[in-house]
C-alpha cells in the first residue's frame, strides 16, 4: 500500500495532509525516513510519524459539527487560535476535519478518521457540491447572478458553473444558496467579490445531500448509520 494512503487508512491525516508530512520527514518506514511514492507491507512493515508507531485503524469513526465562528479547520493552529478540536469531548477518539470552512465561516463540517473519504470528499476531480447560505452586503443584480452561475475568475483562473438561488432581496442585501463543486480557498467569497460585493454571512448547510440540522453553533453528533451509508457511497 503507497505510504499515503496508508497514513489515511490509520486516521493519522488526510493523503494530501500525509504527503506534506513525508515531505517533511516525519514518517519512517522500519526506521528509515521514507519517500512520497513509497510502498508499505502492512504484514511486515512498522511505520511511526514524529517517532511514534502508526497501525491500521479497523473501525473508522463519522462526526458531524455545525462549526461556529471563530475556530480554524485544522488539528493545531501555529498562531494558537482556536480550532474545532478544541469543540469536541475530552474522550474523542483520533479525528480530523474533512476540509476547511475559514475563520468567518460557520456550518456543517464532518470529522472522521477516514482517510480514504476524506479524499473522496475533498479532491476536486470528485466534484462533490457543497451548499451554502450567503448574505450578501449589497443586493445581487439579475446581472450578478448570471456571472456567478457561468463563471467568475479568481486569482486568473475561472471558476465552474455552478447553481446560485436567490432566496430573497432588500435594499441592505440578498439571501442566497450557492452550490459549488469545487473547493478553491475562500471561494464563495471571492465569488461574490469579483462581482463587486462582500459576503456579511457564510453557512455551509449541506455537503451533496447530507444536511446540517438539529445541532446548535458547536455541537457535534455521531453520523448516523444512514449517513455514514450515504457518504461512502457519494
Amino acid at each position: 500500500m503507497r505510504i499515503n494512503k496508508f497514513l489515511a487508512y490509520s486516521g493519522v491525516a488526510s493523503r494530501r495532509t500525509a504527503d506534506k508530512m513525508i515531505e517533511d520527514g516525519q514518517v519512517k518506514i522500519n526506521g528509515k525516513i521514507c519517500n512520497p511514492g513509497d510502498d508499505v507491507d502492512i504484514g511486515s512493515d512498522s511505520v511511526s510519524v514524529n517517532g511514534k508507531l502508526v497501525n491500521v485503524i479497523k473501525k473508522y469513526d463519522y462526526y458531524i459539527m455545525n462549526k461556529p465562528k471563530g475556530y480554524v479547520c485544522t488539528v493545531k493552529d501555529d498562531k494558537g487560535r482556536k480550532t474545532v478540536m478544541d469543540l469536541l469531548p475530552n474522550n474523542s477518539k483520533r479525528l480530523f476535519p474533512v476540509g476547511r470552512l475559514d475563520y468567518d465561516t460557520e456550518g456543517l463540517l464532518i470529522l472522521t478518521n477516514d482517510g480514504d473519504l476524506t479524499y473522496k470528499l475533498t479532491h476536486p476531480k470528485n466534484e462533490v457540491p457543497k451548499t451554502y447560505l450567503v448574505k450578501t452586503e449589497k443586493p445581487v443584480s439579475d446581472e450578478d447572478l448570471i456571472k456567478l452561475r457561468s463563471g467568475v475568475y479568481i486569482d486568473g483562473v475561472k471558476t465552474k458553473k455552478c447553481n446560485v438561488r436567490l432566496i430573497e432581496t432588500t435594499k441592505t442585501g440578498s439571501k442566497l444558496h450557492v452550490t459549488i463543486t469545487e473547493g478553491r480557498n475562500r471561494q464563495v467569497r471571492k465569488m461574490f467579490e469579483a462581482v463587486n460585493n462582500n459576503v456579511d454571512f457564510l453557512k455551509r448547510i449541506k455537503i451533496g445531500d447530507l444536511v446540517l440540522s438539529g445541532l446548535n453553533r458547536g455541537e457535534v453528533r455521531p453520523l448516523s448509520a444512514r449517513e455514514i451509508d450515504y457518504l461512502l457511497n457519494i
